[in-house]
């Protein structure tokens, strides 16, 4: 069996007037992410490992901004397509790992639903995801509480 690690990254600025959207899950708070879509730095974090996994490039060359049939797009739509373009190369998801940095808002309620919907997006069950939240300690521009960033880490197993 052959097994492939990929690691995602994204982030987005917290504006008003848009809902917060986290980890396929809508977030009560007064400020969403900033996006062409609808900027949920998780599911795009988890897009990018697993197309880094899959060596099939990343966000940007699937579902570019400049686009607009992506405008305003629900992440969970590229997360089903990146599913299928990894196992169009003959590889399934083992697990993914996903890091939700931010100040605010306070994160750790919406993890076990944001985990729930991953696993589902994902197929997989609940025991092969991990969603987790860390603050910056009010360091930089996310612990000023001017956005959200993700990171994720993504394991495929497959071809041999």
């Amino acid at each position: 069996m052959s097994l492939r690690v990929g690691q995602g990254f994204d982030t987005h600025r917290l504006v008003p007037g848009r809902p917060l959207m986290l980890g396929g899950i809508l977030v009560p708070h007064p400020r969403g992410l900033e996006g062409h879509s609808d900027g949920d730095c998780v599911l795009h974090a988890l897009c990018d490992a697993l197309l880094g996994a899959a060596a099939a490039g990343d966000m940007g060359d699937h579902f570019p901004s400049r686009e607009d049939k992506w405008k305003g797009a629900a992440s969970r739509v590229f997360v089903e397509e990146v599913v299928s373009l990894v196992a169009a190369r003959g590889y399934a998801v083992a697990n993914v790992d996903v890091t939700v940095v931010a100040q605010e808002p306070a994160l750790a309620p919406h993890l076990p639903e944001m985990r729930r919907k991953v696993a589902q997006l994902l197929g997989l069950g609940p025991d092969d995801v991990s969603v987790k939240a860390k603050s910056t300690d009010r360091l930089g521009a996310v612990g000023r509480g001017e956005g959200i960033a993700a990171f994720a880490v993504a394991l495929l197993r497959g071809r041999a």
